[in-house]
């Protein structure tokens, strides 16, 4: 992995919470539904920010990451849905929202410069 790519890092370090939350959930929780909703859109905004890494052009990159921020987005619903159903405590709930906040922000910034480039060009 390219080094000081802080998006990747930090989509890649949350998507290992995301396997290990939800293996949390099925093995302790026997939660299998909800759960599997949180594994697919948690692991897909890092595998959304690897392929707009290797996009062709710049529009590429960015119809990429607009989708890793919806998968965010989604996950950040099933993060709370699981916290207000009493399957993650609310330290867990909190714990994983800063994070995906946090991409959240990041994906947002990276948004914001790409338009403003797309708009003087």
């Amino acid at each position: 992995m390219k080094k000081n790519n802080i998006i990747q890092e930090k989509s890649y370090a949350f998507a290992v919470r995301i396997v290990k939350s939800y293996q949390h959930l099925c093995n302790e929780r026997n939660e299998y539904v909800l759960s599997k909703q949180l594994l697919r859109s948690g692991t897909s905004i890092g595998a959304n920010v690897e392929e707009a890494i290797g996009g062709q052009s710049d529009k590429d990159f960015f119809a990429k990451l607009s989708i890793a921020y919806k998968e965010a987005r989604e996950t950040h619903y099933w993060i709370r849905l699981l916290n207000d159903t009493g399957y993650f405590s609310n330290e867990e709930r909190k714990s994983l929202l800063s994070d995906v906040n946090e991409l959240l922000k990041i994906i947002g910034s990276i948004q914001k410069t790409l338009k403003t480039k797309f708009s003087n060009s």
